[in-house]
């Protein structure tokens, strides 16, 4: 773990240890670097609306980021300024983490039981990661974590089904995995969203273009792939390679993609900044 900066909101005197998660969400430790290779970003729109939704500049806030993973949001917040540090239930993406970005701190431990000292942080960010936690649990947590007038931001990468070969592909994925799964997301109105909490909701389109052994790779890295089997994947990602290369022949895929942002602030006046 790097040691928090004087700067950065002070873990509490004991690190709580993680509450048990779904052996699923700690499926990722055994890919994290294709993870952090495969995976998309955020574009920085998502952080300008952030910050209006916030009511808050991203420099100099003091951020925790739930579920950090192997740091991709984690990276962008530090490059808009926050004095951010990564919370990782994970093993292996705490890891895989610190040994691509070593200047930022890491701490062990989940929303459902943050290892940080009450009222410490302006802004708590999921990337991709509250619907690992338990809603009610990491809620409290959450709020009490957070300073007053504090932000909780959510949000998730979310493919964008208008796009023909996108939808066809979803509907392989649901028809492979069962109608209630894929590797693609679902709309954040599906989701449990803290309750007592007034969201704001953005919906934020944007694009990649990437190597077509990148956007497999992407797919392979979700969590239904990663406890399905090395067989099965390698069976299921074949075939849609055979499929893509006809539709991308120059072997560069364009993935389109909505981030859906939820941002709430929470009660109370914001108490001035802490020197």
């Amino acid at each position: 773990m790097v040691p928090a900066d004087s700067h950065l909101p002070a873990p509490a005197a004991s690190p709580a240890p993680a509450t048990p998660a779904l052996p699923r969400a700690l499926s990722f430790d055994r890919a994290a670097a294709q993870y952090a290779a495969a995976r998309p970003g955020y574009p920085p729109a998502l952080f300008d609306a952030v910050e209006e939704l916030a009511h808050r500049p991203l420099r100099g806030a003091r951020t925790i980021d739930v579920g950090a993973g192997t740091g991709i949001s984690t990276r962008l917040l530090h490059e808009r300024g926050a004095l951010v540090t990564a919370v990782e239930p994970g093993a292996g993406m705490a890891e895989e983490l610190h040994g691509s970005h070593p200047a930022l701190p890491v701490v062990r431990g989940d929303g459902n039981r943050l290892p940080l000292a009450t009222a410490s942080a302006d802004l708590i960010t999921y990337a991709q990661s509250w619907h690992w936690t338990d809603r009610d649990l990491a809620t409290a947590e959450a709020l009490r974590v957070l300073r007053p007038g504090g932000a909780l931001a959510l949000w998730w990468n979310v493919s964008d089904h208008s796009v023909p070969w996108i939808d066809e592909q979803d509907a392989r994925l649901r028809r492979f995995f069962g109608a209630g799964d894929s590797a693609h997301g679902s709309p954040v109105r599906s989701r449990d969203l803290p309750p007592g909490l007034d969201f704001t909701h953005r919906r934020l389109p944007w694009t990649r273009r990437v190597p077509l052994d990148t956007h497999l790779a992407n797919l392979g890295s979700h969590s239904a792939f990663l406890v399905l089997g090395a067989e099965p994947t390698r069976r299921f990602l074949a075939e849609e390679r055979a499929r893509l290369a006809e539709l991308f022949p120059d072997g560069t895929v364009e993935e389109s993609y909505a981030v859906e942002l939820s941002v709430a602030v929470s009660p109370g006046a914001p108490l001035p900044p802490t020197p």
